[in-house]
């Protein structure tokens, strides 16, 4: 097939450092060349990929900081070119929310439309409603329940490269590891406290952006100060599997309704497993007992730092390299593709 992905303009396709949906549309793309589909990528410069780039922008939007830019300006540049060369894909995925909704109004049926962040927000249910013709696709089924009646054409579940993440037998280091965005739903003060009463070491590898400088200083930074708790800071790709590798556990203490949680499955990706707040995705992404433990308290987080070693962590790869490999998303997706042609191309028949 001849298949266009859309991705966000804010970071590289994979980012170099910190960043979800990026590095999901990167391993999805490759994969899908690995299988022999015809893929055009559209994304910001500097980004990685085997299928043929068209970069609308020079550089990521993090990273171009240098000068005052536009992130709507920017987008809405890709959908005018996306737009300009629709007419060469078979289907065209969108990763970019719902900008591109009044631009290709003529033919959703050609497009197909993941949606990769929290649908708890005021104004997208009637959105939503308004343009329901274009057919979309969750990451859990949880991410779903505030849009029920949304246009739902399937779920699913991200995947990574596999060879992108060594298999760690062993806890080398022995600590904790806390890894992602320093925010207050993230809850890196729930990490540091489980830490602290578990009495083991926490490795806190997470950016902080502009949004959450305010937060990080003001309750997190104090909490630093203690001889358990080490700050890295943000990391990259080159960096995860060593990181994650070797910590016993990777401590998720979510307080939001998670969409999918990207860094679940890259822990389990090193055999790592997860301790994770029973909260958003999370019992759709951690099996209970095999790839990790499901918490509902500070108690029982504790309590599972102390367990969590009687898991088997090449058990916990084979969850991953079961369940959450790009090629297996790719695989999903392709045949959804096939689905969204097919149905067209039976309507063009039927209306002729």
């Amino acid at each position: 097939m001849k298949i266009a992905q859309v991705a966000p303009l804010y970071e590289s396709v994979p980012p170099k450092m910190y960043g979800g949906t990026e590095r999901v549309v990167a391993h999805l793309t490759d994969a899908l060349v690995d299988q022999g589909h015809e893929v055009t990528l559209f994304a910001a410069g500097e980004t990685q990929t085997k299928a043929t780039l068209v970069a609308t922008r020079a550089r990521p939007l993090r990273l171009d900081s240098g000068r005052l830019n536009s992130d709507l300006a920017s987008h809405l540049t890709m959908m005018h070119e996306v737009r300009q060369r629709a007419d060469a894909f078979d289907i065209i995925h969108f990763h970019v929310d719902l900008i591109h909704f009044p631009f290709f109004e003529d033919m959703p049926e050609r497009t197909l439309t993941t949606l990769h962040g929290r649908l708890d927000i005021d104004d997208l249910r009637g959105a939503y409603a308004r343009w329901h013709s274009y057919p979309l696709v969750s990451i859990s089924s949880n991410q779903r329940a505030p849009l029920p009646d949304a246009n739902w054409y399937a779920t699913v579940q991200h995947g990574m490269l596999p060879d992108h993440y060594q298999l760690s037998p062993r806890a080398q280091g022995g600590y904790l590891a806390f890894l992602g965005r320093i925010s207050p739903e993230k809850r890196p003060d729930r990490a540091i406290e489980i830490a602290k009463a578990a009495g083991v070491p926490l490795k806190i590898a997470a950016k902080v952006d502009a949004a959450d400088r305010a937060y990080f200083d003001e309750c997190i930074r104090p909490l630093l100060d203690h001889p358990l708790i080490e700050f890295i800071g943000e990391i990259g790709d080159a960096e995860k599997s060593a990181f994650l590798g070797g910590a016993r556990a990777l401590l998720f203490p979510i307080d939001w309704p998670e969409p999918f949680g990207l860094v679940m499955i890259e822990a389990m990706a090193c055999g790592t497993p997860v301790i994770a707040w029973r909260c958003g995705s999370v019992p759709e992404v951690v099996e209970h007992g095999v790839s990790g433990l499901i918490v509902d308290d500070i108690a029982g987080a504790v309590k599972a730092v102390h367990g969590i070693g009687e898991l088997s962590r090449t058990r916990v790869r084979r969850v991953f390299d079961e369940r959450f490999t790009a090629q297996a998303m790719a695989t999903r997706y392709a045949r959804l593709y096939w689905q969204l042609a097919g149905n067209r191309r039976l309507h063009d028949v039927e209306v002729a």
